[in-house]
């Protein structure tokens, strides 16, 4: 059986290629959050309910997370770089394609193929993470990682409707966003890799894993960090999926001012939040053994009372709504360097993109597969009663702007249900690391 020697080290180029992956993680989430922010011109052209709106979502999640499966456990036994570097190109390519397409239905399966291509890139930079840096370091690192979420975003929120203006056509930010993914991709393929589990603290073994989704469902707290994960994807794809929408229904924004107000609750929440979490988690974790999940379950439980105060105000200001939003999310944000890194304390090395894509799938397939469609569902609902209500035979954009502001509640509902998960997860943490430590070097 095949060791590593004892060693805890950061690798010589954990930031060059740190700084090469949080800028393919931004140009996801770019590409990701465009279908969003123009969908009320998509669904004026294409006559479309906010059920097929949320279709659009769910399709592409539940693409995401099945084909992150296999891609996975791909990226535990062959080239990581690889695998990221011919998804960068797929998912850029047919995003390409998204502003070609003439109906719904095309555009769907288009989603779903960018979705093959996204699958990717998660897990395997993820594994790649866990092996650039040691453990007392990761949650900074994923941090920076995850920083790539809230500019990505910012970055998509705040020039997607200027380039719509100045086009004159939705189809046009799907075309300019295609292009930084194409030429990353090229600079993906030379990324020197460091061994598996080359950060570890102790010896590590090297040997293939039998059984590997077994052994991963048998730690307790993957169980209860998964059904966490799950909720907040729910809270996370229903907002991204609708947002825009509602503040264009229901405050009366136009396209660009909707989709920066977004870009304000999503992205410049997360550039305070990403880096500040990501040092406090380490400061807890290295007091507290599960100070980092004790720090998660807090920050959501505030992100479902601000979040849903916002919403329970009513017709307030605008700039009081997102403000109030805001600040919820703010909060949000501490999910990904609270839970991310307590997966990888639990799991050896050898499993980790396994353990991430099983992660990834749980999250997408009942998360956030279900949050666009439910929400979009419940809003036409609200609609048709809200319409029913008033004593009017005619559907009109006043009564779908109630519906889609109804329907969010389900938003800060999925964010404290995230909270409870990551209580009760650190009844089992402690115990699962720890187990973690001896298995590896069994």
């Amino acid at each position: 059986m095949a060791h590593l020697p004892h060693q805890s080290k950061q690798a010589d180029n954990a930031w060059r290629v740190l700084f090469l992956l949080f800028l393919a993680n931004l140009f996801n989430f770019f590409d990701r959050a465009v279908p969003s922010i123009v969908m009320e011109p998509i669904r004026l052209e294409w006559s479309l309910s906010d059920f097929q709106i949320g279709l659009l979502g769910t399709a592409f999640t539940l693409v995401y997370a099945i084909a992150g499966l296999p891609l996975g456990r791909m990226a535990d036994t062959g080239s990581r770089k690889k695998i990221m570097g011919w998804g960068l190109l797929v998912w850029s390519g047919l995003t390409a394609v998204n502003g070609a397409v003439s109906n719904f239905w095309g555009f769907l399966l288009v989603r779903m193929g960018v979705g093959v291509g996204e699958a990717s890139y998660g897990p395997a930079a993820n594994s790649l993470i866990g092996d650039l840096f040691p453990a007392n370091r990761r949650a900074r690192a994923m941090g920076i990682f995850m920083l790539g979420l809230p500019l990505g975003l910012l970055l998509a929120f705040f020039t997607t409707g200027a380039i719509v203006s100045a086009f004159d056509s939705w189809r046009a930010p799907f075309f300019i966003a295609a292009v930084p993914g194409i030429l990353l991709a090229l600079f993906m393929f030379m990324i020197r890799e460091p061994k598996r589990g080359d950060a570890e603290v102790v010896a590590i073994q090297t040997t293939l894993v039998q059984q590997p989704i077994r052994k991963i469902l048998a730690i307790p707290t993957m169980w209860w960090l998964m059904l966490a994960g799950l909720c907040y994807n729910f809270a996370t794809y229903a907002n991204t999926s609708f947002m825009v929408p509602m503040l264009q229904r229901y405050f009366g924004l136009e396209l660009t001012q909707a989709a920066m107000s977004v870009g304000v609750i999503v992205g410049v929440t997360g550039l305070i939040s990403l880096p500040l979490g990501g040092w406090i988690a380490d400061r807890l974790h290295v007091r507290i053994r599960n100070g980092r999940l004790l720090f998660g379950a807090v920050s959501l439980l505030l992100t479902c009372l601000l979040t849903g105060f916002a919403l329970a105000a009513g017709k307030i200001d605008a700039a009081v709504f997102v403000g109030l939003f805001a600040a919820g999310w703010l909060f949000a944000y501490n999910f990904y360097t609270c839970v991310y890194t307590a997966v990888q304390d639990v799991i050896e090395p050898r499993l980790r993109a396994t353990a991430m894509a099983l992660f990834f799938a749980g999250l997408y397939l009942l998360g956030g597969g279900l949050g666009p469609v439910m929400v979009g569902g419940l809003s036409d609902y609200f609609a048709e009663q809200a319409m029913l209500l008033a004593g009017a035979r005619e559907m009109n954009e006043a009564f779908r702007a109630i519906g889609l502001h109804d329907a969010l509640y389900l938003v800060p509902l999925a964010m404290g249900l995230t909270g409870v998960f990551l209580l009760i997860a650190m009844r089992t943490f402690r115990v699962d690391a720890q187990k973690m430590a001896q298995s590896a070097q069994q």
